[in-house]
């Protein structure tokens, strides 16, 4: 036991395999593992008490035998309404606006509108993400400044943000009848607030670009996650272009180059996190996706997801006191305010861009757009932020995005075939 304290201290070093800059072994309580499992104890503290209610409130047979002013409440998070599930397909969504001959130029405005709101929106939000993981605040000439190192507060503004602006959405606009238990969106949300923990944590051991490529190449897990979770089944040129994606990957993260800083260097740690971040959204995705088969809009799913996100990370936040000690941080120094609250506005506008961009003009157009804001990312940090690129990883880039395009370009001639079918008749994959 009087070894213990020894092996708790090493265990940073030791995790990232070499040297970790001074800001980020202040103590072993600063190390990431340790704020996981934290942050994670402070969502079972929540999650725990409400299983064992949902389970309680089952076993009673509540929807039958509850009475009073709280059956409402606990009908729609634990129950749900009566409105049966119904696949996408069968209407549970309107229909996307096809584009008319006689408004093209209307058309034309749209499509241009949309890539500028997505590039705008999230181009900003990846710069002042490494801008906010990596740099110092209050530095001068005789103090070097401190870093902000709670992500999960940053998690907590974006989502507040999303919450509020997806509810005075869903309250201005008409929706469809929400038939979906609520208690079922804490799943994705849990996930979802891990997946972001863990994207901001990394930035503090790889670098931006590296981060850009290893989500481009999230649909491998996707796809892994969706034989699992639900038993989907995919075409050849799918397996063809995850293949061709783990190559330009590796090239880009095997390549090195001689000024490489300390800062840009993959670490074990940076590597494990990047990992937790693309299997937590893997599962996001493929439970949301589950999810629709409920009466449900894109809204409706944002704001259902990030009433629980809220709730998860505003009770953690509490239960360890850094929620108190970030606004004080806030206090001190105006600049990561303007940048905290920047990105939130980022992070929420995005995600109204893309449900706008999808239901305009489809999933194959939406995902061109964001395949070249990756590109464009990885370009304006090394920039902004001095990254340096091999050309070796040069063409590893090339080579990812020569397989995404190629994934949309399949997707839209499966589609176009499948149209072309009979009526009986259905391919092999929908995709």
């Amino acid at each position: 036991r009087f070894h213990l304290p020894l092996v708790l201290a090493s265990l940073p070093t030791m995790a990232a395999g070499e040297e970790i800059a001074p800001a980020l072994q202040d103590s072993w309580g600063d190390f990431w593992l340790f704020r996981f499992f934290v942050n994670a104890a402070g969502y079972a503290s929540i999650v725990v008490p409400g299983f064992l209610l949902i389970q309680y409130f089952k076993r009673r047979n509540y929807l039958e035998t509850g009475r009073g002013i709280c059956f409402p409440v606990i009908k729609s998070c634990v129950f749900g309404s009566e409105v049966k599930p119904v696949h996408q397909d069968d209407g549970s969504l309107p229909p996307r606006a096809e584009p008319s001959e006689s408004s093209t130029a209307r058309q034309v405005f749209k499509l241009l509108f949309c890539a500028a709101g997505l590039q705008a929106s999230y181009l900003t939000w990846g710069v002042l993400q490494e801008r906010v993981m990596t740099r110092t605040y209050g530095a001068t000439e005789t103090d070097p400044g401190e870093k902000f190192k709670d992500s999960q507060f940053l998690v907590f503004m974006n989502r507040i943000l999303a919450f509020t602006v997806a509810g005075l959405y869903c309250a201005l606009t008409k929706q469809p009848r929400h038939g979906a238990p609520m208690y079922k969106y804490s799943f994705a949300s849990l996930s979802n607030i891990l997946s972001s923990w863990c994207q901001y944590e990394a930035l503090k051991y790889i670098s931006f670009p590296t981060q850009v490529l290893a989500k481009a190449s999230k649909v491998i897990p996707v796809m892994m996650m969706g034989k699992l979770v639900s038993r989907k089944s995919y075409e050849y040129w799918e397996y063809l272009t995850a293949a061709l994606i783990s190559v330009g990957v590796s090239m880009f993260l095997l390549s090195s180059a001689p000024n490489r800083t300390v800062s840009t260097v993959t670490t074990f740690s940076g590597v494990v996190l990047l990992a937790g971040y693309i299997i937590f959204d893997s599962f996001t995705s493929n439970w949301q996706d589950a999810l629709f088969t409920y009466k449900m809009s894109p809204v409706q799913m944002m704001f259902g997801v990030n009433v629980f996100s809220c709730l998860f990370t505003v009770g953690s936040l509490l239960e360890q006191g850094a929620l108190l000690e970030s606004l004080r941080f806030m206090a001190r120094h105006s600049e990561f305010t303007a940048h905290a609250m920047l990105l939130s506005v980022c992070s929420a506008c995005g995600q109204l861009f893309i449900f706008y961009t999808i239901n305009q003009f489809g999933a194959a157009v939406f995902t061109i757009i964001m395949t070249l804001r990756q590109a464009f990312a990885i370009l304006l940090s090394c920039l902004i932020y001095g990254h340096t690129v091999t050309v070796v990883g040069g063409l590893g880039i090339a080579v990812v995005f020569m397989a995404l395009f190629l994934r949309v370009y399949a997707r839209s001639r499966m589609k176009k075939r499948s149209k072309k079918l009979p009526p009986g008749e259905t391919p092999v994959q929908k995709v």
